[in-house]
């Protein structure tokens, strides 16, 4: 399972404190950081998952602080030099990273801890449900990607 073109991880750092952790998300002087659009969580129960999904105006900036999350991202860029691979990456605090997401990748992402999954987004735009286009699991678009492996 290779690397997306324009997928960036960064190894976060967590500063361990006798009071509770401080997890690091994004900073703007990063190469990652592509302006502020919005920060939102989102929260996906055990076992669920969603997408798909595909942005094409917003980069996406996806931090685990709480739970475990398994990450799919699929590249269907015609252009691409990974056009029709694949990715996979379970983010959580003991794998603890920041996956950034460029436009035009598809993302689809399980929740796999038992208790409350967290994701932060710290997205360059706006929400703006008129720049995304969503698939079902099963489509004639994506191949079939077994999330259970």
């Amino acid at each position: 399972m290779g690397n997306i073109d324009g997928v960036k991880l960064k190894k976060l750092k967590i500063i361990k404190l006798e009071s509770g952790d401080v997890l690091h998300g994004i900073n703007k002087n990063e190469d990652s950081f592509a302006g502020f659009g919005e920060a939102y969580f989102s929260t996906i129960n055990y076992n669920s998952i969603k997408g798909w999904k595909k942005h094409n105006k917003m980069i996406l900036n996806l931090v685990v602080p709480i739970g475990c999350v398994k990450f799919v991202l699929y590249d269907n860029r015609e252009l691409s030099r990974t056009y029709n691979n694949f990715y996979e990456i379970e983010i959580s605090k003991s794998n603890y990273f920041r996956l950034t997401i460029p436009v035009g990748v598809w993302l689809a992402f399980k929740g796999i801890g038992k208790d409350l999954n967290m994701l932060l987004n710290v997205s360059s735009i706006p929400h703006d449900p008129l720049e995304t286009e969503s698939f079902p699991l099963i489509n004639d678009v994506i191949p079939f990607y077994d999330f259970n492996k």
